[in-house]
């Protein structure tokens, strides 16, 4: 059976957990393949907010295995009060959550040398979520990273001890100490929770399920502009966000994938540093924030909201090989008269392009916008595609028309019932 991919094609924050969430049902793995707890996906049914740092989507379903890849940079603190919290609202997850031995463990020096690391850039600052995300991505490259498979060694302490002192070196560099004799205390108490979960080998979990016909959603966190090679360089995560990184984050072959689901946003948002085409300074801008509670569900930040980004879309649809397109948040915009839709960029020169430039071209580009009537409907009172305005509609199939592949879902509320599919549409 094929393994499907789920991705964001913005800069994170498009709702994959939700869509995970109503997707998870009708497959038997759910497998997260990057990230750590800098993303935060939240699901909301029955009326109750649940927010996911690491924790695979498919663990409120009890038929579903879930799967923390090789790919995910894992902290073990993060990860216990996460799954207490599964506990406290009755959630069993003992026998169908796995997490890959290959995971990179985040230790408390991580965290702090991300806060030193990202003080010492001074005014240009990359916009951390000062996670230990980083860090422990800049060890796993240089080969100095401590894996969860080694908490099951009888030199991981020594091996501890050794990072630390890296760490610590580092630390002078910039004229600061790690200060973490308090978090290691809880550190450790995590590792000894960490060691009583089930802990594989899971590339070969993975394989031998695709042997037995089961069928797979590899789960991506950010998104696509954030990815360490194609995303808006240097203001980007530390991991492979596109579905390339499902394989290696995974352990699965590229000819095992089948459809892609790109997330997006009805409009655009952004947290932390870098170029946004078309972000609002205005009314309007606050106005998106305002209606989409548009605060970060890791940070508690402010997001910078703007006018969805065609340009940007190709983009990633591009390197992702999108199959469908899952639209968020469209009742954000149930209040605009008018909503306004980037098609191309114009720089300095008066030059039109619907490519997205490298950053320092994407910095000097204006946005040029297209503008449809707004819907003006309470979208959240309505329960089938076929009920949509008319304007929204002619919004989706305009979108469709531009972005060269279909729409498949339309979320017009919260709840993982707000979930329209537009098979059933009527255009």
């Amino acid at each position: 059976m094929p393994v499907d991919v789920l991705v964001g094609l913005q800069w994170g924050d498009e709702g994959k957990g939700k869509i995970v969430d109503v997707l998870a049902p009708t497959y038997d793995v759910v497998a997260r393949f990057q990230g750590g707890p800098n993303a935060g996906h939240t699901l909301t049914f029955d009326g109750i907010k649940h927010v996911l740092h690491q924790v695979p989507s498919g663990i409120f379903h009890p038929h579903i295995i879930n799967v923390v890849g090789n790919g995910v940079v894992l902290d073990p603190v993060v990860f216990r009060v996460e799954l207490q919290k599964l506990t406290d609202r009755g959630v069993d997850w003992g026998k169908n959550l796995y997490i890959s031995k290959k995971a990179q463990l985040i230790l408390p020096s991580h965290r702090a040398l991300d806060r030193i690391l990202e003080e010492a850039r001074g005014g240009g600052k990359i916009g951390s979520t000062l996670k230990g995300i980083g860090p422990t991505y800049q060890d796993k490259i240089g080969r100095t990273g401590l894996r969860v498979g080694d908490i099951l060694l009888a030199d991981f302490q020594e091996r501890y001890n050794e990072a630390i002192a890296r760490h610590a070196t580092l630390a002078s560099f910039h004229g600061q100490q790690l200060d973490i004799e308090q978090a290691e205390a809880e550190f450790f108490s995590a590792v000894e929770f960490l060691r009583t979960l089930q802990l594989a080998d899971t590339e070969y979990l993975l394989n031998d399920l695709l042997r037995q016909g089961k069928q797979i959603l590899a789960e991506g966190a950010q998104g696509s502009l954030l990815d360490i090679d194609f995303g808006t360089y240097p203001f980007v995560t530390s991991s492979s966000t596109v579905v390339a990184g499902a394989c290696t984050g995974l352990g699965i072959a590229p000819r095992h994938i089948d459809k892609v689901y790109g997330i997006s946003k009805a409009y655009c948002t952004r947290v932390g540093s870098g170029p946004f085409p078309t972000e609002l300074h205005d009314e309007v801008g606050e106005q998106i924030r305002a209606a989409g509670r548009e605060f970060g569900a890791t940070t508690g930040r402010p997001r910078r909201c703007g006018w969805i980004d065609l340009p940007a879309l190709r983009y990633s649809i591009m390197l992702n090989g999108v199959t469908e397109i899952h639209l968020m948040k469209a009742d954000v915009l149930d209040e605009f008269d008018e909503i306004r839709i980037c098609t191309h960029y114009r720089n300095p020169e008066g030059e039109e392009t619907n490519q997205l430039p490298d950053l320092g071209d994407l910095q000097t580009m204006k946005p040029v916008y297209t503008s449809l009537p707004g819907w003006k409907v309470n979208l959240q009172q309505i329960d089938s595609a076929e009920a949509l305005p008319k304007e929204l509609k002619e919004y989706v199939q305009f979108l469709e028309a531009q972005l060269e592949v279909p729409i498949s879902i339309v979320s017009v509320g919260p709840d993982r019932v707000s979930t329209l599919h537009m098979a059933e549409r009527v255009l």
